[in-house]
């Protein structure tokens, strides 16, 4: 038995940096803004359109400045004060916020019809800039306030973290629309992001070392992309979590279902855009609280498998108690998958090259939810809803065999913290 094994495991260990409580308090904050956003914009845009493509292009508007800017952005998170690109950031997330306060005050859109949700576009859009420059500043930055040996701990910590805020978002967000008024909700949304960036700009941070730098942007970019393509544990992971999102998702199409087919209203759209969110706080506090896994990649295919499994009974309930449980169920697995993935990135990746393969990681995953979005959307609007999540359901798991045949290290991966420990 090796020494990791013998030492005792502290589930708190990076709760005990006070700035990885601040990073950790401004994640909060910002996940329960965004979802409180997420899920009024998408009933208002629904409500006036009656049509499923229309919440598809709500992930599209945002998807296609992620994927543009993305490696760019990366390049800068290595480059520049990451903590600096990161509050920039912030900042025009809250300007998004506040601007969607001032849309929803003003009522003309509605009057409008289909013609009236484009400036709702068109924030978005600017949200997705500004999301695509802070997911690689801020989590390069994460790696850099905890020590090697703590990412396993502390990776499991944000993602509980972000996980109940989208818990709580989804929730909130659907009882103040339907309880109060789109404005008040995105008044909310707007002060929780202030609430984020004030946490984020109290964290001490000092960068580690001097980065090793490229001679221009393109061999920058490069270099990110030749690193995650030479390692097929890390290419294989992020292949999984990509097309198991982009082809299994249902998330955007939560409207259709809760008004169509289980009618539950803008309440109900609100505890089913918790539910997945819900089972993956369950299990994320509970990998918080035990060692990482023995036997990680195996773990991995199975999850996948299980979302995708989950997904496919979701599209065929007709009850709304058994949709939500299919919905914990996915949370849960597609969890297990975040804390293997994001682990694995930042255990493997030296840390001047933190924010480009942050970044390849982001147009991997991030992009996948709203490109998955828009697939949902298509699909929906050719197949019909149940159809087409059945179906991506079914596509996903096909997926998951192909990856496991194909990408024999990561089937044989073992335990990730021998890697953190040993680097």
């Amino acid at each position: 038995m090796d020494d990791a094994t013998l030492q005792p495991h502290d589930p708190y260990a990076s709760l005990r940096i006070p700035s990885y409580r601040w990073y950790i308090l401004s994640t909060f904050t910002m996940t329960l803004g965004s979802q409180i956003q997420g899920v009024v914009v998408a009933w208002q845009i629904y409500d006036v359109t009656r049509d499923p493509l229309s919440l598809g292009l709500i992930g599209l508007a945002e998807a296609l400045p992620y994927i543009g800017i993305a490696l760019f952005a990366g390049h800068v998170a290595d480059r520049r004060d990451r903590r600096g690109v990161s509050l920039a950031s912030l900042a025009l997330l809250v300007f998004c916020s506040v601007a969607l306060l001032a849309l929803s005050l003003t009522r003309s859109w509605r009057a409008a019809g289909q013609h009236g949700v484009w400036p709702f576009y068109a924030v978005i859009f600017l949200s997705g800039i500004a999301r695509s420059f802070l997911q690689p500043a801020r989590q390069a930055l994460g790696a850099e306030i905890v020590p090697r040996a703590l990412y396993p701990n502390a990776v499991a910590w944000r993602s509980s973290t972000w996980q109940t805020g989208a818990v709580a978002g989804p929730a909130l967000g659907g009882l103040l629309y339907g309880f109060t008024s789109p404005s008040f909700a995105y008044g909310v949304d707007a002060a929780l992001m202030v609430a984020a960036f004030l946490a984020f700009a109290s964290i001490a941070y000092v960068p580690r070392g001097i980065r090793q730098t490229e001679g221009s942007v393109a061999e920058s970019l490069r270099t990110g992309i030749r690193f995650v393509l030479q390692e097929p544990v890390l290419l294989g992971a992020m292949t999984l979590d990509l097309f198991s999102v982009l082809l299994g998702g249902a998330e955007a199409l939560l409207p259709v279902f809760a008004d169509q087919i289980l009618k539950a209203g803008p309440q109900g759209l609100g505890v089913l855009r918790a539910a997945p969110a819900a089972g993956a706080m369950i299990i994320s506090v509970y990998l918080a609280h035990r060692r990482p896994f023995r036997r990680a990649g195996r773990v991995l295919l199975a999850a996948v498998a299980a979302f995708a499994l989950s997904i496919i009974g979701f599209g065929l309930s007709r009850s709304f108690a058994l949709s939500l449980i299919f919905l914990a169920i996915s949370g849960m697995a597609d969890n297990v998958s975040v804390v293997i993935r994001s682990t694995l990135l930042q255990v493997l990746t030296p840390e001047h090259l933190l924010g480009r393969v942050s970044s390849v990681n982001a147009i991997f995953i991030g992009s996948s939810n709203e490109l998955g979005a828009f697939e949902s959307g298509v699909a929906a609007r050719l197949l019909g809803t149940v159809t087409s999540v059945v179906l991506g359901g079914v596509a996903s798991l096909t997926v998951v065999g192909i990856v496991a045949a194909r990408i024999p290290p990561l089937r044989r991966l073992g335990a990730i913290e021998h890697k953190a420990l040993a680097a």
